[in-house]
C-alpha cells in the first residue's frame, strides 16, 4: 500500500518540527510535503520531507500551495505568526489571509482532509480555572489579537468545509504548546531579540497573580494527536491538554525566583505600557489571555482520536522554561538560536522592538 501523502504548512515551527519528527519515523505510512517561508537545512526531522518555500500570506500563495498540495491525501495547517506584535496587519496577513489561501488551495487540489491547528485561546472568558469541553462559547477574548485571529481562522476553515466535495475538517484546540527545543524561539517572542538567555537565570522576582491556571501540552503529544487525527478524518473540534494545569507556583519555581504578588490589572498596565514604548514585544492582550483562558476537558480527544497526553503539564512548562533559560534550540530557521552577530545585525537593521518586518 502506498504511503499517505501529507502536506504540512508551518513545518519548521514548534509543532511542525515535532510532527515531522514523528512522521519521518513512520516513512512506510507517510510521505511528507513540507511548506515553510524559509526552507531549513536538510538535517534532523527536516531531512526526509519534500520542501516548498511559500509564504502563505503572499498574494500568489494560493497558486503555489495548489502545486504543493497536488496529490496530497491530507493537509495539516500549522502556519502562524507571533511577531512583530506592533504590526497587526502582518500577523493577520499570515493568520487570516494564509488560512484562506490554504483552504482554497486544498479545495482546488482535491485534498480529502484538512487538520487545522487552532487554540484554547478561542474560548470566551468566564471559565478561568475550570475545565470546558468543545461546546463552550468560542467567541474569543476581544483584547487579544491572537485570540480573535484564531476565532476568525476557525470560521474560515468551517465555512470552507460546507460546499459539496470540500475537504473533511478536524480542528484541534491545544493549550500552551511547549518543548525544550522551542526555548530560543519562545524567548524571542517574549523578550527583545538581543536579550541573552542568561537574563532569565537572574530574575529576582516574578510578578504574578496567584490565580494563574493555564492548560499546557507537549509538542510531541500534539504531534501524536495530529497523526491520530490523520487516521480519523472529520473528527470535528478537539481539545488537547495535559490533565494537570500550570499554576503560579510552577511558574515561580521554574524560574528560580521569588513570587511578587501583583494584581492582573497592574500587570496588564505595566505590560501594555512597556509594549507601547517598544521595550518588550508582549502586548497587554496576552495578559488577558493568561487570565481568561479556561482549562480544557479532553475526554473527546480520548474518544474520537484515541489520544491521551504522555507528558504532564507541569513538566511541559518546566522543560520549556529550562529551554528558554539555557538557550536550547532546534536546527531550523524558526527554532534555531541566533548568534550574537545575528542579534546585533537584527537590532541595527530593524530598530526598536516590534518594528522589524519579520521575526
Amino acid at each position: 500500500m502506498a504511503p499517505l501523502r501529507i502536506a504540512v504548512t508551518g513545518a519548521t515551527g514548534n509543532v511542525g518540527t515535532a510532527l515531522l519528527a514523528r512522521l519521518s519515523s513512520m516513512r512506510e505510512t507517510y510521505e511528507v510535503v513540507a511548506v515553510a517561508r524559509r526552507v531549513p537545512p536538510s538535517i534532523g526531522p527536516y531531512r526526509h520531507a519534500c520542501w516548498h518555500a511559500v509564504d502563505v500570506g503572499d498574494s500568489d500563495a494560493e497558486e503555489m500551495l495548489c502545486r504543493a498540495f497536488d496529490a496530497a491525501d491530507a493537509v495539516v495547517h500549522l502556519a502562524w505568526g507571533f511577531q512583530p506584535s506592533h504590526r497587526p496587519d502582518l500577523l493577520r496577513r499570515t493568520a487570516i489571509g494564509g488560512t484562506r489561501a490554504v483552504m482554497a488551495a486544498a479545495a482546488r487540489a482535491g485534498v480529502a482532509h484538512v487538520v487545522h491547528m487552532s487554540s484554547a485561546a478561542v474560548y470566551a472568558p468566564g471559565a478561568h480555572g475550570r475545565k470546558v469541553d468543545e461546546s463552550w462559547s468560542a467567541t474569543g477574548i476581544p483584547t487579544s489579537q491572537y485570540s480573535t485571529d484564531k476565532v476568525e481562522a476557525e470560521r474560515i476553515v468551517a465555512e470552507s468545509a460546507r460546499p459539496v466535495g470540500a475537504p473533511e475538517i478536524t480542528i484541534l484546540r491545544p493549550g500552551l504548546i511547549g518543548q525544550v527545543a522551542a526555548g530560543a524561539a519562545l524567548r524571542r517572542y517574549a523578550m527583545p531579540g538581543w536579550v541573552p538567555a542568561t537574563a532569565l537565570r537572574r530574575l529576582p522576582v516574578v510578578p504574578l497573580d496567584p490565580s494563574v491556571a493555564l492548560p499546557a501540552v507537549h509538542a510531541a503529544d500534539v504531534a501524536t494527536a495530529v497523526e491520530h487525527a490523520l487516521a480519523a478524518p472529520g473528527a470535528g473540534v478537539v481539545n488537547l491538554a495535559a490533565a494537570d494545569p500550570v499554576r503560579a507556583a510552577d511558574v515561580v519555581e521554574s524560574l528560580h525566583a521569588r513570587p511578587w504578588t501583583i494584581s492582573r490589572r497592574t500587570l496588564r498596565i505595566l505590560t501594555q505600557a512597556t509594549w507601547r514604548a517598544h521595550l518588550q514585544p508582549v502586548h497587554g492582550g496576552w495578559i488577558d489571555l493568561l487570565y481568561d483562558t479556561p482549562l480544557l476537558d479532553c475526554d473527546r480527544a480520548e474518544r474520537v482520536l484515541d489520544w491521551s497526553p504522555a507528558i504532564p503539564g507541569r513538566e511541559v512548562w518546566r522543560e520549556t522554561i529550562a529551554g528558554m533559560r539555557f538557550g536550547a534550540s532546534g536546527t531550523g530557521p524558526v527554532l534555531g538560536a541566533r548568534s550574537p552577530r545575528e542579534m546585533i545585525a537584527a537590532l541595527v537593521a530593524g530598530g526598536t522592538v516590534g518594528r522589524r518586518p519579520v521575526p
